[in-house]
């Protein structure tokens, strides 16, 4: 599958995608993830090494983390070249009063939302699709 570069392309092909479960931002200063802990997501800082992982996993590691977030995943295969659709979908999220980290994939992007607002969120995220309908 080619990657879409096409911002209107992009927005109308959306798909956003909740997985279900809790996930919390963790750091581990020593860079070792616990045994107990299979991170979605690790970013390496000068701090330490970022891990989102499901909440009950890092619970079980006796980390420290962040409130809890949705995990949405944008369906369409986005570009890493592609101009826009970050910030179109941050300004659409931003207009419902809905937090947002992404997480840019090779394949897909990844956002993560406030638990308790995640459907909300995709609700937002699908009206943007049909209302940017390239077709």
């Amino acid at each position: 599958m080619t990657a879409e570069s096409d911002l209107r392309t992009l927005l109308s092909d959306l798909r956003p995608e909740l997985h279900p479960g809790r996930y919390v931002f963790a750091t581990v200063p020593d860079g070792v993830v616990p045994a107990e802990a299979a991170p979605v997501v690790t970013v390496s800082e000068a701090e330490g090494l970022t891990l989102v992982l499901p909440e009950a996993q890092a619970v079980a590691a006796g980390l420290d983390h962040s409130s809890p977030a949705g995990w949405i995943t944008l369906r369409v295969h986005s570009s890493l070249d592609a101009v826009g659709l970050t910030a179109a979908v941050s300004l659409a999220l931003t207009d419902a009063g809905i937090s947002c980290n992404v997480v840019a994939g090779f394949h897909h992007d990844h956002l993560f939302v406030p638990h308790g607002r995640a459907v909300e969120a995709v609700a937002v995220l699908e009206t943007l699709a049909s209302e940017s309908d390239a077709g």
